[in-house]
């Protein structure tokens, strides 16, 4: 298992990918698999950690990033002919070591960063499985293997029964996100707003976020942790997700229903996969049809926002998807 090394897995606090990999992990050794996970060496796992990078690059300055993650790349690839099958979480770079190695390689894509990417994973289109995290997320021209959904480990999300009074927006603070749009959306509805997440576009905060931001009605308190988001959640009436782009997955929609917070979420790209309309929240197309849905929000089973989750999104139903993947590759590559 091939996890990023941006962050420790599983994160501290914000990294979507290092959370994946360390949830697939997990699950397959408490299911008896023998998994070795390429990562951080400070990473924590039960299964066989093989590190070659101290810390996440984001997590120290004097790192510099390409030097770890082709460190990380090709040492795993370098032990290729210890396992039976890779599966790389690392984008389009572990790609181009795939054709050095005669095992199975399976690539979940975390989503396009750009669409200068798309000519790696038309190279090894047929040649590495890929595996997309959304229908809505699928390049038209690559071949997938599967459509395996996230999952999370429901046991780390408090269910919240009772509604809380304010909005949050959890996630990176980045245009496509459209933090700027929670924000409008809670001072027209009268709302009070907590923001967390890191700042991944520091201009973007700083013309469109930080004039909301007044320490009251609208609150910034940077990136947290499970247990500080078990406690965001334990205030919240609603998560506003106001997407600019389409999503690719949305990690922290599921991680709201999990506690029983209904999401406002703008309907693009997997937001449909992932909300049930008017039964786990609401989709929208505007602004105002946002404000219009706070009026709603009551309206919404908290009890079947947890269901949703524990049926769809949970570790055990993602792992159940990539077991099945992982057969059919095996079975096909021994001629069974």
């Amino acid at each position: 298992m091939i996890s990023p090394v941006a962050w420790r897995t599983p994160p501290r606090a914000y990294g979507a990918w290092e959370t994946v990999a360390s949830n697939i992990t997990e699950e397959l050794v408490r299911r008896g698999w023998d998994v070795t996970l390429f990562a951080t060496k400070d990473s924590i796992t039960r299964a066989r950690l093989h590190g070659v990078v101290e810390r996440g690059y984001e997590e120290d300055p004097g790192a510099d990033p390409k030097v770890c993650e082709y460190l990380h790349l090709s040492e795993a690839f370098e032990h290729a002919a210890e396992f039976d099958l890779i599966h790389s979480h690392y984008d389009f770079m572990a790609l181009t070591y795939s054709r050095l190695v005669t095992i199975p390689v399976v690539t979940t894509i975390h989503g396009f960063s750009s669409p200068k990417i798309f000519p790696v994973y038309r190279k090894y289109n047929g040649h590495v499985h890929y595996v997309s995290i959304s229908d809505a997320d699928r390049a038209p021209d690559l071949d997938y293997i599967a459509t395996v959904y996230n999952g999370i480990d429901t046991s780390l999300y408090t269910f919240q029964a009772q509604p809380g009074e304010h909005l949050v927006f959890l996630g990176r603070i980045h245009p496509d996100k459209g933090t700027h749009l929670a924000c409008e959306t809670a001072r027209r509805g009268g709302r009070r707003l907590i923001i967390a997440g890191i700042i991944q576009d520091k201009a973007y905060f700083e013309e469109k976020v930080k004039p909301y931001i007044d320490g009251e009605d609208i609150q910034f308190i940077g990136p947290v942790d499970i247990e500080e988001k078990n406690r965001l959640f334990e205030q919240a009436s609603a998560l506003l997700h106001l997407n600019e782009l389409p999503e690719r997955f949305g990690l922290v929609l599921v991680e709201a229903n999990a506690a029983g917070v209904p999401v406002i979420a703008m309907d693009r790209g997997s937001c449909r996969e992932v909300i049930k309309e008017s039964e786990t929240g609401f989709l929208v197309d505007s602004l105002d049809e946002a404000v219009e849905a706070l009026d709603h929000i009551q309206e919404i089973d908290r009890f079947r926002c947890r269901r949703r989750v524990e049926e769809h999104f949970s570790v055990r139903s993602m792992v159940d998807g990539y077991e099945e993947v992982y057969r059919r590759i095996l079975n096909h590559s021994t001629g069974l």
